[in-house]
């Protein structure tokens, strides 16, 4: 099979040779009136802003983390790292430069030919984040693997991308839901007036977030999963099946951006088909090729169908993770009309009611993880457990497309209500947006599930690294519970820090926008001019500040347990984050999705409909869920992985404490 491993490379180039192509589609496109335009610019200047601002504060941890490799691993897996964060970095760059651009010309497309064209220009937004995280992910592990051979170099490359996402995830979601909860706290609730109404000082801001969170956020997050999956099936493929077992995830992860790349042009509709129909025909033909290629792959490479079986249970569990998530979060079902009935009776039963639905929503997909654990185990042992998390993985090329393509749409309302174009373009635009509320709740199910097992796969590979197998772990240790009480806390702790940043963040934000609507004055009446700039730093200053300690405590926390308890007490830890991560990802992730669809459904005419008492309600459950779905519960899946890859990379410079520590004794 080494003949073929070239085309992993080639196939990750190819990936960024179309995001190209779709990049400039997207460009050459209509970007309709002088004030559209300004509003665009406004936006596209403030993500673009706040990111290298974000990047510049990121350069002094990947420098210190840098070193640390050097001097405690080598130089090899060093480099790999630093390669890995610039990768996951312009992956986030190029995604949310094209965003920024897309969202505006959706809008004139909407404007001018209608939803079909505006849809078409929205995917291919999207496509361009897709293109550009299974691009440089799969290019960076075959060039690396091709070069070195060496599979603990990967892990290097993957703790590079997972540095970058956790930052990148909680900084871009302290952003947007600070400008989020402030715009609608104190627009819709105080003053009155519509979502991105241009009276509202924050709205500026909450467009900017919605592109620095929800597509440069969430490409990084997808991106250290793609790469991350990827790294732990080469691991165990060595380990297990030599060569054959290395390359064979390379090579499917090839097919996959193949697979993507036609699922694509499937992405098709007419003015009076549903877009969620379009969007779902694109992931089901991508996924189809993909089950067929592992057949014959699997074949080839083992003289066997097992390696195909794992891929296969993981596309499916994917896709009924998805399936699943829509049923709670989507307001064809009954559990968010539960929630929108509910806040009739006012703000506190809606909340008590969303609580509810995301608790009970996370029975299913943790089962659904379970079934494909065993399936994949009983087909190909603990390697068959890695290649189920790459199955789930190998059509993120579009998954990342479906999912982007909701934060452009919104953009799109956004920008169409505050250039004051005609309702019947807000009405495509709000049309678009309601479905990519659903895509990007499926996106986080899909990201939850795929974090879970490769997580996990990750851990196995810490586990054969400090040769766990043999000296087990002992749940009886006390050192082992000590890892386990600690693990399990952790996801709480940062959940509890990122929430809170949030809070402070947005109370300043409706500080702010109480004050410009006491003192500017025809604000209201339209007459007067908010400062917009003003609510973009107050996002901006408080992002940046906040996101530090959540993101350093994922790397000291495993360094630390790993050095002063050892390499057991440090697999409790990743275990006991694995499983109330997990949990409290689904949870939270679900929750928010299901008030926010909640609140739009009222919106949409039921239960009194805009401006009455449910609807108040709703708009402060859709507050409450926002930094669930946004920030926190999102940011959970990188913590479980990234804790996991430090202990991976870093095994080696335990196992020589421990050994320190036994000599002294």
């Amino acid at each position: 099979m080494n003949q073929l491993l070239f085309l992993a490379p080639l196939l990750g180039a190819a990936a960024l040779l179309f995001a190209y192509i779709l990049a400039k589609r997207v460009s050459n496109a209509d970007a309709g009136t002088d004030r559209m335009k300004e509003i665009a610019a406004f936006i596209h200047e403030g993500a673009r802003a706040f990111l290298m601002a974000e990047y510049k504060i990121l350069v002094f941890f990947i420098i210190a983390l840098f070193v640390l490799i050097c001097i405690g691993i080598n130089a090899d897996t060093a480099v790999a790292f630093l390669v890995g964060a610039i990768f996951s970095t312009l992956a986030g760059y190029f995604g949310m430069n094209v965003a920024t651009k897309a969202n505006v010309r959706t809008a004139a497309a909407a404007m001018n030919s209608g939803k079909n064209k505006a849809l078409s220009i929205a995917f291919s937004g999207g496509a361009v984040m897709g293109m550009s995280v299974v691009g440089l992910g799969l290019l960076g592990c075959g060039i690396f693997y091709m070069i070195t051979g060496n599979a603990d170099v990967l892990s290097g490359f993957s703790l590079g991308a997972s540095s970058v996402a956790l930052f990148a995830r909680v900084g871009g979601g302290i952003y947007t839901k600070a400008a989020d909860v402030g715009a609608d706290l104190v627009g819709k609730v105080e003053a009155g007036i519509p979502e991105d109404d241009p009276r509202n000082p924050a709205t500026i801001a909450d467009n900017v977030g919605d592109n620095v969170g929800d597509v440069a956020g969430m490409g990084a997050d997808l991106f250290e999963s793609y790469v991350g999956s990827i790294v732990s099936a080469v691991t165990l493929g060595i380990a297990y099946h030599k060569v054959e077992g290395a390359i064979f995830p390379l090579l499917l992860s090839a097919v996959g951006i193949l697979a993507s790349i036609l699922g694509t042009f499937f992405v098709k509709g007419d003015e009076n088909s549903s877009p969620h129909k379009a969007l779902k025909a694109g992931s089901y033909s991508s996924s189809i090729i993909v089950v067929v290629a592992s057949l014959f792959l699997s074949k080839y490479a083992f003289g066997n169908f097992k390696a195909a079986m794992a891929i296969i249970i993981g596309l499916i569990v994917g896709l009924l993770i998805g399936y699943i998530t829509e049923v709670y979060t989507s307001g064809d079902y009954r559990f968010v009309k539960k929630i929108a009935q509910q806040s009739e009776t006012g703000s506190a039963t809606t909340v008590i009611s969303g609580i509810a639905v995301g608790m009970h929503s996370t029975a299913i997909p943790i089962l659904l993880i379970a079934v494909g654990i065993i399936g994949s185990y009983l087909f190909d042992g603990l390697y068959g457990i890695a290649l189920t998390a790459v199955g789930m993985l190998s059509t993120t090329g579009i998954t990342v497309a479906v999912d982007a393509y909701g934060p452009i749409a919104d953009n799109a309302g956004g920008i169409a209500e505050m250039s004051n174009l005609p309702k019947n373009v807000r009405a495509i635009t709000d049309q678009l947006d309601a479905v990519g509320n659903t895509t990007a709740a499926m996106g986080k199910g899909f990201a939850i599930g795929s974090a879970a097992l490769t997580a996990l796969a990750l851990f196995v590979s810490y586990a054969e690294a400090v040769d766990l197998f043999t000296s087990g772990i002992n749940l009886l240790d006390y050192k082992v519970i000590v890892g386990l009480f600690i693990g399990g806390m952790l996801p709480f702790f940062f959940s509890a820090l990122t929430m809170d940043s949030v809070s402070k963040a947005a109370y300043e934000m409706i500080e702010e926008v109480r004050r410009q609507f006491r003192t500017i004055p025809g604000i209201l009446e339209g007459t007067g001019k908010p400062d917009y700039t003003s609510c973009v730093a107050i996002s901006t200053k408080a992002a940046l500040k906040e996101m530090l300690v959540p993101g350093i405590l994922a790397v000291v926390v495993p360094l630390a347990l790993g050095i002063l308890l050892g390499t057991a007490a440090l697999g409790g830890l990743l275990g006991g984050s694995l499983v109330t991560g997990v949990l409290l990802a689904i949870f939270m992730s679900n929750a928010g999705g299901a008030w926010d669809n909640a609140k739009k459904y009222i919106e949409e005419g039921h239960h009194g409909g805009k401006g009455s008492e449910p609807h108040r309600a709703a708009v402060v459950g859709d507050t409450v869920g926002d930094p669930f779905k946004d920030t926190s519960g999102p940011s959970l899946n990188i913590l479980i992985k990234l804790m996991t890859v430090v202990s991976l990379v870093f095994a080696p410079l335990f196992l020589l404490v421990n050994q320190g520590m036994g000599l002294l004794h």
